[in-house]
C-alpha cells in the first residue's frame, strides 16, 4: 500500500497576474486564508493557475514563492506537466529540488500521445524524481484520456501514487478504483462529482471551488469521510449552481472574477483567456450572494 499524499481537499491555486508578472501580495493572501480555513493541500502551477501562459522563469519562481510561504503548514503540490517529455522532467525536477512534496502531471496535449506512449512518458518522469507523482487526466481540455488499463499499469510505479481524475466518467472512475485497489488513490476534477468520487473510494477533491469557498469544500469532504453522508450530500447539491457558474465559461476565467467579487485583487486572466462576459457577472454575482459570500 502506497503512502496518501493527502487526504481531504487540495485546492488548485489560481495566479493573480499584473502587467508585468505575477501579483505576489494578492498570491500570497489567497495562501494564507487557504491555509487557515483548513486546506489539505494546495497545488500550484495547474490548470486553473495559467500555467499555460507562464515563462519557465515565472513557472519557477512561484513555485519557490509557494513552497517558501506554506512552509509545511500543508502539502504542496505542483504541476509540472508538458507535451514535451523532456520538459516536464526538467520542471519535476525543479520541484523537487525546490521542496515540493509531490507533482501533478497531466497527459501531453495537442501532439497527444497513445496509451503505450503515455506509460512511456509518465515511467520517464517517475525515474527523474523521487517524489510522489499524481497524474491528471483531463481529456475535454487535452485530448488524451487515461484508460483504466493504463492506469493499472501505472499504478505499478512506486512513485505514481494517485491520479486526479476529471473525464467527468464515474464509470471509467470505478474502473480504475476496481483494477488499481490501493496502489492508486484517486482524486475528483470535478467539483460536481466530489461525492460520487469518494462513494468509489476516492481520498479527495483537487477543487476549484476551493479558491473561493475552502473551507466548506474541506468540510464537504471529511463529513462524508467520517459518515455524516447525507450532510455531505446536502453540501454537494447546495454547492452545484456556484459550481456551474465556476466553469460557465473556461476555467479559470469564473473563478477569478468571483475571487475579484469577493475581495481579493486578482485581475483578469492572461490572453488568450478573457474577463467574464458581462451577462455572466451579474449571475455570478447573484450566485456568491446566494451561497453568502
Amino acid at each position: 500500500m502506497k503512502k496518501t499524499i493527502f487526504t481531504g481537499c487540495g485546492t488548485a491555486i489560481a495566479t493573480p497576474f499584473t502587467a508585468s508578472g505575477i501579483n505576489y501580495d494578492a498570491f500570497g493572501e489567497l495562501i494564507e486564508d487557504q491555509i487557515k480555513n483548513n486546506i489539505d493541500a494546495i497545488i500550484v502551477c495547474g490548470t486553473t493557475g495559467e500555467s499555460a501562459t507562464m515563462s519557465k522563469e515565472e513557472k519557477k519562481e512561484i513555485i519557490k514563492y509557494a513552497i517558501n510561504k506554506i512552509n509545511k503548514r500543508t502539502k504542496v503540490v505542483i504541476g509540472t506537466g508538458s507535451n514535451n517529455t523532456k520538459n516536464a522532467i526538467e520542471m519535476s525536477k525543479f520541484a523537487e529540488e525546490a521542496g515540493a512534496d509531490a507533482l501533478l502531471v497531466v497527459t501531453p496535449y495537442y501532439n497527444k500521445t497513445t496509451q503505450a506512449g503515455l506509460i512511456a512518458h509518465y515511467k520517464a518522469i517517475s525515474e527523474s524524481v523521487n517524489i510522489p507523482i499524481i497524474m491528471y487526466s483531463v481529456p475535454s481540455r487535452t485530448g488524451v484520456n487515461i484508460l483504466p488499463e493504463t492506469c493499472l499499469e501505472l499504478s505499478k510505479i512506486d512513485n505514481i501514487v494517485a491520479i486526479k481524475e476529471a473525464s467527468g466518467n464515474i464509470s471509467q472512475v470505478a474502473k480504475i478504483a476496481s483494477l488499481c485497489g490501493d496502489n492508486l488513490d484517486i482524486y475528483s476534477g470535478n467539483d460536481d462529482q466530489i461525492i460520487p468520487v469518494l462513494s468509489l473510494g476516492g481520498k479527495g477533491v483537487i477543487s476549484v471551488l476551493s479558491n473561493i469557498m475552502p473551507k466548506y469544500t474541506h468540510d464537504m469532504v471529511y463529513k462524508y469521510l467520517n459518515g455524516e453522508l447525507q450532510e455531505a450530500t446536502k453540501m454537494q447539491l447546495e454547492a452545484l449552481e456556484l459550481i456551474d457558474m465556476l466553469f460557465c465559461e473556461v476555467n479559470p476565467i469564473p473563478v477569478k472574477y468571483a475571487l475579484n467579487v469577493i475581495g481579493y485583487d486578482y485581475g483578469i486572466p492572461r490572453l488568450p483567456l478573457v474577463e467574464l462576459s458581462k451577462d455572466k457577472q451579474e449571475k455570478m454575482v447573484k450566485v456568491l450572494k446566494k451561497m453568502n459570500m
